[in-house]
C-alpha cells in the first residue's frame, strides 16, 4: 500500500475515494523513562527513551490506519497527517493520531 502526505501520487490516477481513515494510539510514559529524560534535560542532549516511545506510537498509529484502509479495499492513503498531543495528569500520556484519505488507484 502506498502511503503519502501528498494529495496525489505521481504517475497514478485516483479512481475512487474510499473515505477518511484514522489510526490512534495513546501510550503511557514509564516512570523510569521520565527520570532519565529529566536528567537529560539538566545536562542537555536527546532523550532516546522518549524518542523510542514516540517512534513506536507513530508506527502503531500508521499501522492501524493502514489496516483500516485495507479493510475498505484501498490501494493507497493520500494526504496523511500526523498529530501529537500529551494527555493526563502531569502529561504522562502521549497520543499520536494518523489520518488520511483511503483511495483506489487505476
Amino acid at each position: 500500500m502506498i502511503l503519502t502526505t501528498t494529495p496525489t501520487i505521481e504517475g497514478r490516477t485516483i479512481k475512487e475515494y474510499q473515505g477518511v481513515v484514522f489510526g490512534e494510539v495513546i501510550a503511557g510514559v514509564v516512570f523510569l523513562k521520565d527520570i532519565a529524560a529529566s536528567f537529560r534535560n539538566l545536562v542537555g542532549g536527546r532523550s532516546s527513551s522518549y524518542e523510542d516511545e514516540l517512534i513506536q506510537a507513530r508506527s502503531a498509529a500508521m499501522g492501524e490506519m493502514r489496516e483500516r484502509a485495507e479493510m475498505l479495499g484501498a490501494d493507497a492513503i493520500v494526504g496523511i497527517d500526523l498529530d501529537y498531543e500529551v494527555l493526563g495528569t502531569n502529561n504522562g500520556m502521549l497520543m499520536v493520531t494518523a489520518s488520511g484519505t483511503a483511495v483506489k488507484l487505476d
